[in-house]
């Protein structure tokens, strides 16, 4: 795979080839775009549930909180929470991409993804963020702020079935808020088709 440079990046999005709406040129690095924080995210509710089962739906395990323009969300020591980016990307069946946090945020405990950093050939939505605070004092985060980059990777030919194909079963194509997790579902397609893969 060959990562993207800045003049390929630019000439995609021109061509409408990589969606990232809104765009703000000054946004664009070396080998990424830069991506801000939207105003909400969703937060675990420790008292409705004894446990997180991930066989069972939990549709009261979290629930949105939206902050103000001005308001500071606070993400305390150990705590983690969901967000999104403001931004609305869409990608080719030719690119894969991988979301990272910026350095800057990083260097003061705050991690944007646990697991999910990774953005599929043929995706479209906003991008959830995994947010967890490693540091010993809360942080304060505002929306509008840069909380990550976003890279993008050729690959070796576009794919047979992209992120969102029926026959995938993709779970978070075209969301738009921070969604929860919908793990529960691959237990529920498995008793349905027991023996399958």
């Amino acid at each position: 795979m060959t990562v993207l440079a800045d003049r390929d990046i630019r000439a995609r999005i021109d061509a409408r080839a990589i969606v990232i709406d809104p765009f703000d040129p000054g946004d664009l690095q070396p080998s990424s775009v830069d991506l801000h924080l939207d105003r909400s995210f969703r937060v675990f509710r420790n008292n409705r549930y004894p446990y997180i089962d991930v066989r069972q739906a939990q549709p009261d395990l979290t629930e949105i909180v939206t902050v103000g323009e001005d308001e500071g969300f606070i993400l305390h020591p150990g705590e983690f929470v969901l967000g999104q980016t403001i931004e609305w990307v869409e990608l080719p069946t030719d690119l894969v991409a991988r979301l990272e946090g910026k350095s800057s945020l990083g260097r003061l405990g705050l991690l944007i993804h646990s697991t999910a950093g990774y953005v599929d050939p043929g995706w479209k939505g906003t991008l959830t963020l995994e947010l967890s605070n490693v540091a010993n004092l809360p942080i304060a985060l505002y929306a509008g702020m840069r909380i990550g980059q976003i890279s993008f990777f050729r690959m070796s030919s576009p794919v047979e079935r992209p992120y969102g194909s029926s026959e995938l079963g993709s779970k978070y194509q075209g969301q738009s808020q921070p969604t929860a997790s919908a793990f529960h579902r691959d237990f529920d397609a498995r008793r349905k088709h027991p023996g399958g893969a």
